[in-house]
């Protein structure tokens, strides 16, 4: 019962943000059910990528994914995550944790600057929803017509390097896709903190889909004790469902400044896990 409890708030902040997934899912793990990081990993990766499977069947069907956006970045997410954990070998850990969780926290401060300054969300597109409206001349525009964004150069650079930076800091940091997708997105294309949601949530799919892969290859199908594994990966899927449907009625600057207090904490989290004595 509590590893079906703790799985439903991985799936909740996962369907709502589009982010957090993995960054909690392990410390869930090891502070609700003492389990130590080896044995926790593999289960909370196998949570994570069933969320966001469904989160992405969900959203698939809803129209809001940008899908060529959430393919290149994960694609470019998967084949980048090797050089993350190579560059995990070479540099110091708390180094490279600390400047990521400075990195979040400027993030997340714009983004909470962004959701004050525009209580309607008028400055992007609902896709699928709403018509095109100003977007303040965004890299990435979308097409009135078909309500899917138009590609060009910059636009395909920006996604690509966004998609790669995800899958270094994977491998580097354990860290999931949504911290750099969904900031990415929303500065870079005219979709809605929804839209950017549902498309951060395909990414992670398959980026969790290559990392699990890899993780069974070596630890074996061992490394997942079913009768915890699961109930958790079951709640996963039941917060991630609830999740979705409240989504759909919370406006978008509520949902970016949600997203915000979700990257403070999950930097907190991060600072604190590499500064904390023992």
């Amino acid at each position: 019962m509590l590893a079906a409890i703790l799985g439903s708030l991985v799936g909740i902040v996962l369907g709502l943000t589009g982010a957090g997934g993995s960054i909690f899912a392990v410390p869930l793990l090891v502070f609700g059910l003492g389990w130590t990081l080896p044995q926790a990993t593999p289960v909370a990766l196998l949570a994570v990528l069933a969320a966001a499977t469904l989160g992405t069947a969900t959203g698939w069907r809803s129209g809001l994914i940008a899908r060529r956006a959430a393919l290149l970045a994960g694609l470019l997410g998967s084949l980048s995550a090797p050089l993350g954990l190579a560059l995990a070998a070479r540099l110091p850990a708390r180094m490279l944790v600390l400047a990521f969780a400075a990195a979040m926290l400027v993030v997340a401060a714009r983004m909470l600057r962004q959701a004050g300054a525009a209580p309607d969300d008028a400055r992007v597109v609902r896709a699928a929803a709403d018509g095109a409206v100003d977007a303040g001349d965004p890299l990435c525009r979308i097409d009135p017509a078909t309500q899917r964004l138009r590609w060009n150069r910059p636009c395909a650079f920006a996604v690509a390097v966004a998609g790669a930076v995800t899958g270094v800091l994977s491998g580097a940091l354990g860290v999931g896709a949504g911290f750099v997708i969904v900031p990415t997105l929303r500065a870079v294309t005219g979709l809605s903190m929804q839209a950017c949601v549902a498309t951060s949530l395909m990414t992670i799919a398959i980026v969790s889909t290559a990392a699990t892969a890899a993780h069974l290859v070596a630890a074996g199908p061992a490394a997942l004790p079913l009768a915890v594994a699961a109930p958790f990966v079951g709640g996963a899927l039941l917060g991630m469902l609830a999740s979705r449907r409240v989504a759909r009625r919370i406006s978008g600057p509520v949902l970016q400044s949600l997203f915000a207090a979700l990257m403070i904490a999950a930097a907190a989290l991060l600072a604190w896990r590499e500064l904390a004595p023992g």
